[in-house]
């Protein structure tokens, strides 16, 4: 009795010596003497197809259904091969691959993005994707477990929520609007209909970098809780996302892990320093002068996590209470210090992929803020009917979707960890 499968996991293998069929793409043929190997690129992973004979008409990036017999083999990917294969071509391609897609390929990365559509099907581009599924994966299923509900927020606005950011604006049926910079402002109007909101979506800077971190289009996975007792209640649910995340990980893609040569981080225990604090320790311990006092500069991040790592052991660190000028204009500030707020950065092997903290809850502290900063608030009416008429505490973070990628798959650039990166020069593929 055919079984029909599309992957060659522990599931499959289990059927050992017995018939199945899988379908996929011909990712590699390798002929030796009298026999050819074929690797099967299916959903899952590759799978090792053996012929008595090169199949007529097969070659690479054919579109094929495969029957056999499968049998346990350890040298083979999957730990199994199928072997007296039986082939039915279900297309052909009009031209072979731009680049080999079963080797390690020497292109620059201009051109491997320019060949997105084809180069995406590398095993090692796969890899970074079905990690990158997993972090969206853990996020949901650990939010959901803590009583958070999902939301759908509009990317076009009339204000953004980052006030000094860039905005691209665009014509909206005659008027001029924005593509969103953040959900921020609609997740915190939803803390006041389901207390626990989270959204996984795209936001827009329009921003003119050209660096090895940014990208003008990214994904955020944001939340935003209310009641909190302090913001580091934050830090501790994004602890707990990360404790997830790694579980997940380890259980379900050591496979894709092993491939790219990644190594996974310990959350158990991350510290937390302030702001000020963590800019001095770094300085004193690698001999260098504070250029920038409101802000970290990407070296600086890169400095502090190195101090992370040699003196308390940890991949990540907490850096909290930013000084006000440096946050947005809804941060609570810090009640001992107004210098100061009572929000977070995170911090993963020397890069920032999370900014959060306790928002402002009181109305007529909202307003003066507003005011403070050169903003006119009826340009956040809608937003302010939040306060206006009743908010909890709350407070919230975002994650950059492609930096926690890049970093936990250890890629050294973040358009690797975006599957059609939009820069200051890419619009296509």
């Amino acid at each position: 009795m055919d079984v029909p499968a599309t992957k060659c996991d522990a599931a499959v293998v289990g059927r050992n010596n017995r018939a199945v069929t899988l379908h996929g793409m011909v990712h590699a043929l390798r002929d030796l003497g009298g026999v050819t190997f074929l690797t099967l690129r299916t959903r899952e992973g590759l799978v090792q197809c053996v012929c008595p004979r090169r199949p007529e008409g097969v070659r690479e990036e054919c579109a094929v259904s495969v029957s056999g017999v499968l049998r346990p083999e350890p040298r083979a990917p999957g730990g199994a091969e199928l072997a007296e294969t039986r082939f039915t071509v279900l297309s052909r391609p009009a031209a072979p691959p731009p680049v080999p897609l079963s080797k390690k390929s020497s292109v620059s990365l201009d051109t491997e993005l320019s060949l997105r559509p084809v180069t995406l099907r590398a095993p090692r581009a796969r890899a970074v994707f079905r990690i990158q599924a997993a972090v969206c994966r853990a996020f949901r299923e650990f939010l959901q477990g803590e009583g958070f509900t999902e939301i759908h927020t509009p990317k076009l606005g009339r204000a953004g929520a980052e006030g000094g950011s860039s905005q691209f604006r665009v014509d909206y049926f005659g008027r001029k609007a924005v593509l969103a910079q953040s959900p921020q402002l609609y997740k915190q109007v939803m803390v006041g209909v389901f207390e626990r909101v989270y959204e996984i979506g795209p936001v827009f800077r329009a921003e003119k970098h050209a660096t090895q971190r940014h990208l003008n289009e990214y994904t955020s996975l944001d939340l935003e809780m209310g009641f909190l007792h302090s913001f580091t209640d934050l830090m501790a649910l994004e602890q707990g996302f990360l404790r997830r995340l790694v579980a997940l990980l380890r259980q379900e893609y050591a496979g894709e892990l092993a491939l790219l040569g990644a190594e996974l981080p310990d959350a158990e225990h991350i510290p937390a320093v302030r702001f000020d604090e963590a800019k001095r320790l770094a300085a004193e311990a690698y001999g260098y002068a504070i250029r920038e006092p409101y802000d970290l500069e990407p070296e600086e991040e890169q400095h502090i996590g190195r101090y992370a790592k040699e003196v308390w052991g940890s991949d990540f660190v907490f850096v909290t209470h930013y000084p006000g000028r440096k946050r947005p204009f809804y941060t609570m500030d810090d009640p001992e210090d107004p210098r100061y707020t009572l929000s977070f950065d995170l911090l993963f092997r020397g890069m920032e992929i999370t900014t959060g903290g306790q928002r402002i809850h009181n109305y007529d502290q909202q307003v003066e803020k507003l005011k403070a900063l050169g903003m006119e608030p009826e340009d956040f009416s809608g937003y302010l009917l939040f306060h206006k008429h009743g908010a909890p505490p709350h407070g919230g973070l975002g994650i950059g979707l492609e930096r926690l990628t890049m970093q936990l798959c250890g890629l050294d650039n973040i358009r690797r960890a975006s599957l059609f990166p939009r820069d200051r020069t890419r619009l296509e593929p």
